[in-house]
């Protein structure tokens, strides 16, 4: 669902609020769901991070330039926490967002039948000031998907951002959209005046639930007499 943010005394985007309200904080963390906030994020756990450039993207210059961001790394090293995160500031300070994983994206896209319904959907999708759409290159699609993609980014393109996450790099777009004749257009559209972070290492969850497992085990120990 789309995220309008209300800037307080109609304030101009130069000009940021003296600070977020109970209420903004209640209706960014609706919209952009549970997260684990960037101040509690273990910076030392990747092998590959570029912190600074992760935190200036939370500075938003690249919205207001109607720049993209896109965020490379294998599952589990934080692309979807920073989007989150990134998400939830820009709501905070007054822009639109929507956050959506691409299976869900191009799911409701394709499904459309109504050529006026599919416009309607796209302009929804057009519309926020910053777009999310998270995990591509988890699924692959056909060339319908790829085509429905390559719209919604073209439409946005230099008018509005996107942040996209994906465990694979653009070399391997073409497996995610086997076929598709649109693919290399699209990542150029995409890249063109984006900040494109790598992010290597292994999985943070995977390290939490190891941790829980250890965790478990020594309770279930028996006492010493």
């Amino acid at each position: 669902m789309n995220t309008p943010g209300k800037r307080s005394n109609q304030r101009p985007d130069s000009v940021r609020p003296a600070g977020p309200t109970p209420d903004c904080v209640n209706f960014a963390r609706r919209f952009t769901g549970r997260f684990k906030p960037l101040c509690d994020f273990d910076w030392s756990f990747p092998t590959r991070c570029d912190r600074q450039a992760i935190e200036a993207l939370m500075g938003l210059d690249f919205i207001r330039d109607a720049g993209n961001a896109v965020l490379i790394g294998p599952n589990g090293v934080g692309k979807s926490t920073f989007a989150r995160n990134i998400a939830y500031h820009a709501v905070l300070n007054g822009h639109t967002a929507l956050f959506t994983s691409a299976g869900q994206l191009l799911g409701d896209l394709a499904a459309i039948d109504s050529a006026s319904a599919l416009r309607r959907r796209l302009a929804h999708y057009a519309a926020p000031t910053l777009l999310v759409i998270d995990e591509v290159g988890y699924l692959s699609y056909t060339n319908r998907h790829a085509d429905l993609l390559f719209e919604l980014i073209s439409r946005r393109y230099k008018t509005k951002s996107t942040l996209v996450t994906t465990n694979r790099n653009f070399a391997g777009w073409h497996e995610v959209f086997p076929n598709a004749a649109c693919v290399v257009s699209m990542v150029d559209r995409l890249v063109h005046n984006a900040e494109v972070i790598a992010i290597e290492g292994q999985s943070y969850r995977l390290k939490e639930a190891t941790e829980r497992s250890e965790q478990r085990a020594v309770q279930r120990r028996p006492a010493k007499p």
